[in-house]
């Protein structure tokens, strides 16, 4: 890294009134990061990935010759107050787009807010088929991180029996209805599907159920705590001999809390480890380190998703020659853009990009395969 990048990455950092209560940038962008709530653990990470971006969208002529300012506020709110937060910067502070990094509640919150008006672009894991105007997709959905990947376990494995288990709300479930399909096409069964409270502690009876069902393989969209909190119990109960995990939201913070020692078998499957070894994903993980420290928070598929998220946000916004969502809307379809992930392809406002494959046994991640291009059966054809 040279001395003109970091002078450039903290000379965005100092942009942000949010941050700093500085001069105004010519063009604020919203990002909405949850720095509260049960995701807060991913706010630290999600605003130094946009950051970054910011740095390199404004050393590469900003969107439209202007340069950008970050402006971010917490949505790890209840929807209806994040909603109240955007509209505050919207119509308050003058934010003419907006990028964001939170649940799926939020998101559908902030569309309803913004009615079309206003680009804004979604980064994160989610269950697909939002397909609103003004609202641009870059994470990934269940046909992307499962039809691949579902097979290649299965054979590379030896997986024939999958038992399903995640939290009782619409990604999980919508999750494991495509699992199911990708799982009998593959000729395997699901002999068990449980779906359980935000708020669960306790997983003997889940892993009792488990044992006896005979699964070779678990499919896990738990999330945060309640994702530690099983992996955790499943080493303890033995049961990483019986069967390997995948989890389609186990993540480097998710996986440092579930430990080396708890991780035996356990693979995830996303469109962003901080192991890629990608020439590109390579250098921005070096930058990311040497501009935040070794202490920062670690690189995540969340975190860095708000980097893509505003990627997209400046390549359509340029390509358009303009913020205002007509113009975007009639340009949006096929536009490329390239990150740490590799090449992204907007098709049906979601992104057609790599997923990985990683296995977690040893408490870090180790990249096993990956599929180019994989586009989204839940986008908005």
């Amino acid at each position: 890294m040279t001395k003109e990048w970091m002078k450039t990455i903290l000379s965005a950092a100092l942009a942000s009134t949010a941050m700093t209560g500085g001069a105004m940038a010519d063009i604020k962008i919203g990002v909405l990061v949850p720095d509260s709530g049960p995701a807060g653990i991913f706010g630290p990470s999600t605003r130094n990935a946009a950051t970054m971006a910011a740095a390199e969208i404004n050393a590469a002529g900003g969107i439209n010759g202007e340069p950008i300012e970050l402006v971010f506020a917490d949505v790890g709110v209840p929807p209806a107050e994040a909603a109240q937060s955007a509209l505050r910067l919207w119509k308050g502070e003058g934010v003419e787009a907006f990028v964001g990094m939170h649940d799926s509640a939020v998101r559908e919150a902030l569309v309803g807010r913004f009615k079309g008006e206003v680009p804004y672009v979604y980064t994160p894991v989610y269950e697909g088929k939002a397909c609103s105007t003004g609202l641009y997709v870059t994470g990934e959905t269940p046909s992307q991180q499962l039809e691949p990947v579902i097979p290649f376990l299965m054979e590379a494995e030896n997986v024939s029996k999958w038992y399903l288990i995640g939290n009782d709300y619409n990604w999980p479930r919508d999750t494991n209805a495509l699992a199911k399909d990708y799982i009998a096409a593959a000729g395997g069964e699901v002999v068990g599907e449980e779906y359980l409270p935000f708020t669960v502690a306790e997983f003997d009876s889940s892993l009792q159920k488990i044992r006896e069902s005979g699964a070779d393989g678990v499919l896990v969209t738990l999330v945060g705590g309640a994702s530690v909190g099983f992996n955790i119990a499943f080493a303890g109960f033995g049961l990483d001999a019986q069967a390997i995990r995948l989890g389609t939201l186990i993540e480097e913070n998710t996986l440092a809390g579930i430990g080396a020692e708890n991780a035996n078998r356990l693979y995830s499957s996303s469109g962003y480890f901080a192991s890629i070894a990608s020439d590109a994903a390579q250098e921005f993980a070096s930058n990311y380190t040497e501009t935040f420290g070794a202490d920062a928070a670690p690189l995540n598929s969340l975190g860095q998703s708000a980097y893509d998220g505003l990627q997209l946000l400046a390549t359509l916004a340029n390509k358009a020659g303009s913020l205002e969502v007509p113009a975007i809307e009639a340009i949006a379809e096929g536009t490329t853009f390239t990150s740490p992930r590799g090449t992204g392809t907007l098709t049906g406002r979601h992104v057609a990009q790599t997923i990985y494959v990683a296995n977690g046994t040893g408490g870090s991640f180790a990249i096993e395969a990956a599929f180019e291009n994989v586009p989204s059966s839940e986008n908005c054809e």
